[in-house]
């Protein structure tokens, strides 16, 4: 286990919804915490990419909700994402862009040289942003992909998004912390019930703390999104590096991160004993 602590943030947190555009104020304000030793993964090229794409053309593309309009919004919408990080996060770090697909976690090899480029990065003054490849992922070629890998035996990480990309980041890195921001304070036992909150899952052993996580997954339902995966998912995702001892903080991201890596914040904190 090292210091590295890993973060996420979804597509939704990063926009305004009444400007239907990228939140400004939060945007700045999360990248005044990113530093040296934060690995980085942020969804929102998509959605990014979309906005910019109506804002320029009056309109959708033609082609609907389809995988070709995911890949031309993401590829539009990567641009603008990255150059946000890079005009908010401290000039004195170098910002290191890593687009990732599942194949990159099934070999070795791939595994080793993304580890090793995340290492150096907190070692040379850099904080790394990560995103799915969406702009040449083409799903149904993927789901083959995925198969037959599956064929060859079990452990095949799929990375369906960027939670479990995170969650598979932090395993990779053995981090210390991985915080999943989301728009909700964490994981409720009545999700229409902000009084709910579960502020704590642990276990004593590996055993037991799968099991609670399973329970609390009982509970989960929706998503923020048409796509997102919700609560549940995110929980199953990020089963494996909280076994393997990292500290799992999933958080509202309308919080500062410092404020939410310092205990000071509502959160759903997951952890062993």
């Amino acid at each position: 286990m090292n210091d590295l602590i890993v973060g996420k943030i979804g597509s939704m947190a990063l926009i305004n919804k009444e400007k239907t555009d990228i939140d400004l104020a939060r945007f700045k304000r999360l990248c005044a915490d990113l530093q040296p030793g934060i690995v980085w993964v942020s969804s929102g090229a998509t959605e990014i990419g979309r906005l910019d794409y109506i804002k320029r053309t009056g309109g959708e593309l033609s082609n609907g909700n389809t995988d070709e309009s995911k890949t031309d919004y993401a590829s539009q919408g990567q641009t603008i994402l990255m150059r946000m990080y890079r005009e908010y996060i401290d000039p004195k770090y170098g910002v290191r862009q890593l687009l990732v697909e599942h194949s990159h976690f099934n070999d070795e090899a791939k595994r080793g040289h993304i580890r090793g480029l995340l290492l150096r990065a907190a070692a040379q003054g850099a904080v790394p942003v990560i995103n799915y490849n969406d702009p040449v992922s083409f799903e149904e070629n993927r789901k083959m992909e995925i198969q037959a890998l599956k064929t060859r035996g079990a452990g095949v990480v799929e990375l369906v998004d960027n939670d479990e990309t995170a969650a598979q980041i932090a395993c990779l890195l053995n981090a210390k912390t991985l915080v999943i921001l989301t728009g909700v304070d964490g994981i409720y036992r009545d999700p229409k019930d902000s009084n709910t909150l579960i502020t704590e899952i642990t276990g004593k052993s590996k055993d037991e703390l799968i099991k609670n996580i399973d329970e609390a997954k009982l509970l989960c339902f929706g998503a923020s999104r048409q796509g997102a995966n919700g609560a549940g998912a995110k929980l199953e995702y990020i089963k494996a590096p909280a076994a393997a001892g990292t500290k799992v903080i999933i958080a509202n991201a309308e919080y500062p991160l410092k404020e939410i890596l310092a205990g000071n914040t509502p959160s759903t904190i997951i952890s062993l004993k």
